[in-house]
């Protein structure tokens, strides 16, 4: 069996990526290596200072990269209904949605904005309004596709404690799920764009 490497991606001249969640971890490496291979990409992340700082990134690695940083919090569908209207309104087709920003938020349940829990809202019913609000903009677009990530956090052992003011705080320990990484302790309360 051979393994597939980011230099067997086609040539991407000409063709517009969305990619959520590019300032970090795997959307900063689909970022990078869509614009490697000639697309221009939209940055879409819910800090755009953290996303013009990747974009500087890309751009040190690959010379003469077309990079766009657009806001999205995908937590929020509001924010999602003004990314996606704004992308609609610049750009006539979009080639490429990578769904990939997630949110790990383990000490306790918390809502979005919208009032769903937080990895629901987050990692899944804001991708799917993100894409159903860019279907249109995405048909047109030449060979489209929507590919949406997952994580394998959800395997992840989780443990009770109780917090001082007596309210049960969940947190998850154990392996992180990466190839041949240590065993790690995690006890964060983060989103990840």
């Amino acid at each position: 069996m051979t393994h597939w490497t980011a230099a067997e991606i086609p040539d991407q001249t000409g063709r517009t990526a969305i990619v959520t969640g590019a300032n970090s971890g795997l959307g900063l490496v689909t970022a990078t290596e869509l614009a490697r291979h000639g697309a221009q990409v939209i940055l879409a992340v819910r800090k755009p200072a953290s996303g013009e700082d990747a974009a500087d990134g890309i751009r040190a690695k690959v010379p003469g990269a077309r990079l766009q940083v657009r806001a999205l919090d995908v937590a929020s569908l509001a924010s999602v209904r003004i990314f996606a209207t704004e992308i609609a309104a610049d750009f006539g087709a979009i080639d490429l949605l990578i769904n990939n920003a997630g949110a790990e938020n383990l000490a306790g349940r918390q809502n979005t904005v919208d009032g769903f829990e937080f990895h629901l809202g987050t990692n899944m019913l804001g991708h799917f309004a993100l894409t159903g609000l860019l279907l249109d903009t995405i048909a047109r677009g030449r060979e489209p596709r929507v590919v949406s990530l997952s994580s394998i956090t959800h395997k992840v052992p989780i443990s009770t404690s109780t917090t001082s003011s007596g309210r049960n705080a969940s947190t998850r320990t154990g392996h992180t799920g990466r190839r041949n990484s240590p065993q790690r302790h995690s006890q964060s309360n983060s989103t990840v764009d």
